[in-house]
C-alpha cells in the first residue's frame, strides 16, 4: 500500500489520544496505526497459513513508496522457505565509518485460535475500541515493527541525516519455527545488520493503576536449556506392586529439584535492578534488595526475595519440571517415566555445572539426566553511559520523575543471537503496559493506543539521540 494511501486510510484515527508533548505529529501517528493494521491482518504464525514474507514485503513497500532507494530495502528469504522472509532497511548517515545502530523487531506471532478469544475479537482482525488496538501481535511484537518502519519514514521525510546509519530488521520465527530470522541474517547477510549495538523488545514501561512506575531496559536475559529426566524399570503386573516403580523414582527426583536452590549470582544488570528498585518497592522487600546487593550471602534478605517468583528468578538459575509422561498400560507397572525439566540459566552460569548439579540430585533415585540441546550463550550487555544515559534523558524529558530500570529477562528473545555474535542489545521501547493485565501470547491481545504512540515518539527521540546528526 502506498504511503499516501496509508495516510488517507488512517486519517480518521489520527486524533491525538492524549494532549501534551509525548505524542508524534498526527500524520506519523496515522502512518504507524495503518502499518500496524496491515501487519495484524497478515497471519504470520508458524503454520501452513502463516506468511512472514508477505508482511515483510508490506513494510518494504511502505518504505519504497516513501522514497527509500531499492538498494537500501531488502526482503531476504531463506532458500526453500518462501514464507519466512525478513526485512532489512537502512537510513544512511553522514559518516560511513561509524558503526550503525540496529533496530530489531520480529514480525512473527504465536498462533491464536478464534474460539479461544472473545467472540467479538477475532485474533487476526485489527480493531480499535475503548482506547485500545486489538489483535494478535499488537503487544508482541508487531507494534514495534510498525513503529520502526513509521519512524524511519518520518526521519527521511524530515530530512534527518544521522551520523551513523540506522538499520531496521524485522524478522521471522522468533516465537517458534525452524528458520529464525536473526540466525539467518547473521549467517548469510551479516554485513547488512552489523552494528555497534541494537535496540530490541524485552524492556518497556511498567504501569500500575494508571501510574507509570518505571521504564525498563533489558540488558541481559537468562539462557534457555531443557533436560530429560528418565527412570526405567523392568515393570510387571499392577496386581503385584513393588516399591521400585519408575513413576515413584522419577517423582522423587523431581521433588529433589523442587527443593534445591541454585546459588545467588548477581551481575551488573541485576545489581542495578535491585539497587534502583529498592526505593520504588520500599518496605521489607526494598530493604532486602539493598542488603542483597551489599551481601549476596545475607540469608534474611535472600529469604524475603526468594519468596517472590519475579525476584527469585533474577537472583539465580532456576529449573522446573514442565512435562511428564510415563507408563504404558493402566494394569501394568511402568517401565519408563520421563519428564522435561526446563532451566533458565543466569548468563554467566556454566551449563555443564547446572547439568552436573541436576545429575547429582537425580542420582540417588536411579534417574538419568540428558541435556536435550546445547545452550546458546547470552552475555549481559554493558550498561554504558552512551546508551543508558540517552535512555534516561529521553525518559525524563517525556515522563519527568519516572526512573529507568535495568532488568534481566527470565524469558528469551532474539537478542541472544546478537549478543552471542558480539553485538550488545538493549531491550527498550518506551511502550508502557499494565503490570496486572499482560496479554501478550494470550487471549484478546491488545495495546493501549496512547501507549503505542508514546512508544513511537520515545523511540523516535531516543534513536536520534543515539545517532547524532541533524
Amino acid at each position: 500500500m502506498a504511503v499516501a494511501l496509508v495516510l488517507a486510510a488512517a486519517s480518521a484515527s489520527a486524533q491525538n489520544p492524549t494532549a501534551g508533548g509525548t505524542m508524534p505529529p498526527a500524520e506519523d501517528m496515522a502512518l504507524a496505526r495503518a502499518l500496524l493494521e496491515q501487519l495484524i491482518e497478515i497471519d504470520t504464525t508458524d503454520t501452513e497459513r502463516g506468511d512472514n514474507t508477505r508482511a515483510a514485503q508490506a513494510m518494504a513497500d511502505a518504505l519504497l513508496d516513501a522514497g527509500f532507494p531499492a538498494e537500501d530495502v531488502h526482503v531476504l528469504v531463506p532458500p526453500d522457505f518462501p514464507t519466512k522472509g525478513n526485512l532489512v532497511a537502512r537510513l544512511r548517515g553522514s559518516n560511513p565509518d561509524a558503526e550503525p545502530i540496529l533496530l530489531l523487531a520480529h514480525i512473527d506471532v504465536v498462533d491464536a485460535l478464534p474460539e479461544d478469544w472473545s467472540p467479538d475479537v477475532p485474533p487476526f482482525v485489527f480493531q480499535e475500541r475503548d482506547g485500545y488496538f486489538y489483535g494478535r501481535g499488537t503487544a508482541d511484537d508487531k507494534d514495534e515493527c510498525a513503529i520502526h518502519t513509521a519512524n524511519l519514514i518520518r526521519w527521511r521525510r524530515e530530512g534527518f541525516v544521522p551520523e551513523r546509519d540506522i538499520v531496521i530488521a524485522l524478522t521471522a520465527d522468533e516465537e517458534s519455527g525452524t528458520r529464525n530470522g536473526v540466525e539467518f541474517l547473521l549467517a548469510k547477510h551479516r554485513e547488512l545488520i552489523d552494528a555497534a549495538f541494537a535496540l530490541n523488545e524485552g524492556g518497556g514501561g511498567m504501569e500500575r493503576n494508571g501510574r507509570k512506575v518505571s521504564n525498563n531496559v533489558q540488558g541481559a536475559e537468562k539462557v534457555y536449556l531443557s533436560f530429560w529426566f528418565a527412570a526405567t524399570n523392568p515393570g510387571g503386573h499392577s496386581s503385584l506392586p513393588v516399591r521400585e516403580n519408575a513413576i515413584y523414582e522419577l517423582s522423587a527426583a523431581l521433588l529433589a529439584v523442587r527443593e534445591f536452590d541454585f546459588p545467588v549470582m548477581l551481575n551488573e544488570v541485576t545489581e542495578e535492578f535491585f539497587e534502583r528498585s529498592a526505593d520504588l518497592v520500599g518496605g521489607e522487600t526494598g530493604e532486602a534488595m539493598r542488603r542483597i546487593v551489599d551481601d549476596p550471602d545475607d540469608t534474611e534478605a535472600l529469604a524475603v526475595l526468594s519468596s517472590q517468583a519475579s525476584y527469585n528468578a533474577r537472583l539465580r538459575t532456576t529449573c522446573v519440571a514442565t512435562l511428564v509422561e510415563g507408563g504404558h498400560a493402566e494394569n501394568a507397572l511402568p517401565q519408563l517415566a520421563r519428564a522435561n525439566v526446563n532451566c533458565r540459566l543466569l548468563p554467566d552460569h556454566d551449563p555443564d555445572e547446572v547439568e552436573e548439579t541436576l545429575r547429582r540430585l537425580a542420582a540417588p533415585f536411579g534417574v538419568e539426566v540428558e541435556r536435550r540441546r546445547e545452550a546458546t550463550p547470552s552475555p549481559p550487555s554493558p550498561l554504558t553511559g552512551e546508551v543508558l544515559g540517552a535512555i534516561e534523558r529521553v525518559t525524563e524529558e517525556m515522563w519527568p520523575g519516572v526512573p529507568v530500570l535495568p532488568v534481566m529477562s527470565s524469558g528469551a528473545t532474539d537478542a541472544v543471537y546478537l549478543r552471542n555474535a558480539g553485538i550488545p542489545v538493549y531491550g527498550v521501547s518506551g511502550i508502557f503496559g499494565d503490570m496486572d493485565d499482560v496479554r501478550a501470547h494470550g487471549r484478546d491481545e491488545r495495546i493501549r493506543i496512547d501507549h503505542f504512540h508514546e512508544g513511537q515518539e520515545f523511540l523516535y527521540r531516543l534513536v536520534k539521540a543515539l545517532t547524532g546528526g541533524g
